[in-house]
């Protein structure tokens, strides 16, 4: 059980990734990779937007995925503990 909630987290942890490149080389929306990027996009915004209200981005930088990864990286370490 264990186990797969830490696979789970290091899938989720390569959707983060994904957004976070998909941000920086922002593909067409209608393109073929329009529908992976409104996906991925639906998967990591639950997560990133409570984040990005905790903190804001600074000098247009947006720190809320480097916090997701390490939440995740801490609770992978609280499970294997």
């Amino acid at each position: 059980m264990i186990q797969a909630l830490s696979l789970l987290l290091t899938i989720y942890t390569f959707i983060l990734f994904i957004d976070i490149i998909f941000s920086w080389v922002r593909p067409d929306p209608y393109g073929p990779l329009g529908g992976v990027m409104r996906v991925i996009h639906m998967l990591t915004e639950p997560v990133l937007e409570p984040l990005r209200r905790l903190i804001p981005p600074a000098g247009g930088l947006d720190f809320s995925p480097l916090i997701a990864f390490l939440i995740i990286r801490a609770i992978q370490m609280a499970l294997t503990a």
